[in-house]
């Protein structure tokens, strides 16, 4: 049995969402504060029998539940619920008789079961009568405080609501549900999942009294639950009298195969110091506070105490010791053990480097088979939910077991309106198919378009499933000038997190889907890259009569490829994609000391930036490999500014660096301008609300 999928109601951010599982591991990605803390936490609710506050209710509930308390009538108006509805796929021949109240009426169909937990209102009579009694009316009949803060006070909440069960089943119109008694509900549940959870490890090197020494107390928990126990009484005295040595043997060949396992994460390295358990005092306490952790050099034969290891290396061996535990536990189960286990991982990167957080998963999946092999097992692996703001974890999976978590306005608002995103929806890469891929006319292939999507997040690094906003550039130019430009034109931006893909002409287009899906604003800085269309398509100024553009991009986008139809686009012509992209791209510009209605266009930005920074380089041959003619003739210009920066000994990259370091204030293109403002409008209109 696995967990197949897990729908949402009415549960802070989650207002109505559908989170898919795969059978190995799940990652939850997505900006911060967009709910994929919210995503565990309702498993930690619902099946770790933890209590819920009113502010687990989604925003838009709360109106709801206060409008209850304001009438009359208890039979008015209706109480909202939280509701998680778990799907399973099972095997039926293995797997019935677990299953058998949960299984519909109808038997067309038994690949899966579904079961629905909702967190109701016991007695709505009951509470609007105590809740009334607490706050009487006030003159006029109003309360004198909602019934959402009555419901915020200690105890109320779960006094009036508690958990229903039932079973439930699609047909093809709607789900049905089937109401199981409380107590074969929960039955049933506990028989079917075990949910544990690797809590981020924020504190792990604290050396505040108790702290320090949170991996001996680990190794402790996971000696007391899993590993057969050493005697006591006589041997003990003897393990006392002979310096613990016994003990330390012990100890030493029982946690042989755990200290095994943390070796297959990389730690310790093959320069690092060795660990090893040692007893610390009497066999009467042993583990439960009286051993440490020691990292040992054999060669030097000199012991160093566990608050003198790093952060990371701490955090992977507690994380493994963690895992393998709840794993072994969910294996050792002897009665009625669940058929399937999850394990969530709050954000494993914590105090990790690059590398260990790519390999993290591989590791801990080969440390689950090698345990499930060794147990006799081999079927029993858990299935893991991953959340994370790593993008070297998000390099090492496969694209469709991603889930991106995307903030959102509340059903119902209207999304021209609203200035704050409460909500949030799921959204399942599994399902992502690029959509038109190409230009009118030209070849489309959306699977090579997906193909190219993943191998270059995987070989970026790519932040983008973390971001506010993205911006597309041109080239390394563009890119390395960007923050500065920034600066310049669209302060709003450095308060935003911005990922910044360096794709060409060539290959902007090929993101639209994918950000389109995400829900992404986005902005595509490009260039005309002008060429003429009756002399094999060289390249040629852009005000040539006739000229037309070579960049893939701006056909796909504007459908347009005229360089004369391009230039006179506006600024409101060049957003699409329902409000959610602009294109930026060179425009006329007027020349300082030139007549402004006799611009110059330029193809590429570097061309551009110098037209609207002439009188810098008339001043300083910097970057352009050039003096400019000394007449500053209109013609002579233009063309000395074009020839130089198309030559193929133009350095585009000592160019970047030069204006980097210019001491003269120097202007940014227009056309960027644009952009660079059109997103700042765009992403800092909104704000979202602190919710986890």
């Amino acid at each position: 049995m696995k967990i197949k999928k897990v729908l949402l109601r009415n549960f802070r951010r989650l207002e109505d969402v559908e989170i898919g599982f795969e059978n190995e591991e799940t990652v939850f990605v997505g900006p911060n504060n967009s709910g994929k803390t919210s995503a565990t936490t309702a498993f930690r609710l619902f099946l770790g029998r933890q209590e819920f506050k009113i502010h687990d209710f989604s925003v838009s509930k709360i109106a709801a539940i206060n409008a209850f308390g304001a009438v009359d009538d208890a039979d008015e108006g209706i109480l909202p619920s939280i509701q998680m509805d778990l799907w399973f796929s099972i095997d039926p021949d293995i797997e019935f008789g677990r299953v058998f109240s949960l299984i519909p009426n109808d038997l067309t169909s038994l690949e899966e079961v579904g079961v629905r937990l909702e967190y109701c209102v016991k007695d709505a009579r009951k509470l609007k009568s105590e809740y009334l009694s607490a706050f009487p009316s006030v003159k006029g009949g109003t309360p004198q405080k909602s019934l959402s803060h009555y419901l915020s006070l200690q105890g109320n909440l779960n006094r009036h609501f508690a958990l229903g069960y039932f079973a439930i089943e699609n047909t093809e119109t709607e789900t049905l549900t089937h109401p199981l008694d409380p107590d074969e509900g929960r039955r049933v549940l506990l028989s079917l999942i075990r949910v544990d959870f690797v809590d981020a490890q924020r504190n792990i090197d604290d050396y505040e009294v108790g702290r320090s020494n949170r991996l001996s107390t680990a190794f402790a928990a996971f000696y007391r639950k899993n590993l057969q126990q050493a005697e006591i009484s006589e041997a003990a005295n003897r393990v006392i009298d002979e310096n613990n040595e016994n003990l330390n043997r012990h100890y030493d060949a029982h946690f042989k195969a755990l200290l095994e396992v943390i070796r297959n994460l990389g730690v310790p390295s093959i320069n690092d110091r060795q660990m090893r358990i040692v007893s610390s005092l009497s066999p009467e306490a042993a583990l439960q506070g009286n051993t440490s952790l020691l990292y040992i050099d054999p060669t030097l034969n000199h012991e160093l105490p566990e608050a003198y290891n790093g952060l990371g290396f701490k955090n992977l061996v507690y994380m493994a010791i963690q895992i393998s535990h709840f794993h072994l536990q969910w294996m050792n189960t002897e009665n009625k053990r669940p058929l399937c286990q999850i394990i969530f991982i709050e954000e494993p990167e914590v105090h990790l480097h690059a590398q260990v957080q790519q390999t993290f998963i591989s590791s801990i999946w080969e440390i689950m088979r090698k345990a499930s092999k060794d147990a006799g097992e081999i079927h029993m692996v858990p299935q893991l939910g991953i959340t994370t703001h790593s993008s070297h974890i998000v390099d090492a999976i496969e694209f469709r077991k991603v889930r991106y978590f995307r903030r959102c306005v509340l059903s119902g608002e209207d999304p021209g309106k609203a200035i704050t995103f409460n909500a949030s929806k799921v959204l399942s890469l599994r399902d992502f198919k690029p959509q038109k891929s190409s230009a009118e006319g030209a070849i489309e292939n959306k699977q090579e378009t997906l193909d190219f999507l993943e191998r270059y997040l995987k070989l970026t690094h790519c932040d983008l499933f973390f971001a506010d906003a993205a911006v597309l550039v041109e080239g390394t130019v563009e890119k390395l000038l960007l923050p500065q430009m920034i600066d310049k034109s669209a302060q709003g931006l450095k308060s935003k997190y911005l990922t910044v893909l360096e794709v060409g002409g060539a290959y902007a287009h090929r993101f639209a889907s994918l950000l389109e899906f995400l829900g992404i604003p986005y902005l595509v800085i490009t260039d005309l890259d002008s060429v003429d269309p009756f002399n094999k398509r060289k390249t040629c100024r852009a005000d040539m009569e006739g000229a037309v553009s070579s960049n893939a991009s701006l056909a796909f986008f504007l459908n347009k490829s005229k360089v004369s139809e391009l230039s006179n686009l506006k600024p409101r012509e060049q957003v699409l994609a329902d409000d959610s992209c602009f294109v930026a791209f060179q425009k006329p510009t007027p020349v300082k000391g030139h007549d402004p209605n006799t611009p110059m266009l330029g193809r590429t930005f570097e061309e551009t930036f110098i037209y609207q920074n002439m009188q810098i380089f008339r001043d300083n041959n910097i970057g352009l490999g050039t003096d400019l003619p000394h007449d500053q003739d209109f013609e002579k210009e233009y063309t000395a500014v074009f020839e130089a920066t198309k030559s193929s000994s133009f350095k585009k990259a000592e160019f970047a660096l030069d204006i980097a370091s210019l001491t003269a204030d120097w202007v940014i293109p227009q056309y960027i301008g644009d952009g660079l403002r059109w997103l700042e409008d765009k992403t800092c209109a909104r704000t979202e609300v602190e919710t986890a």
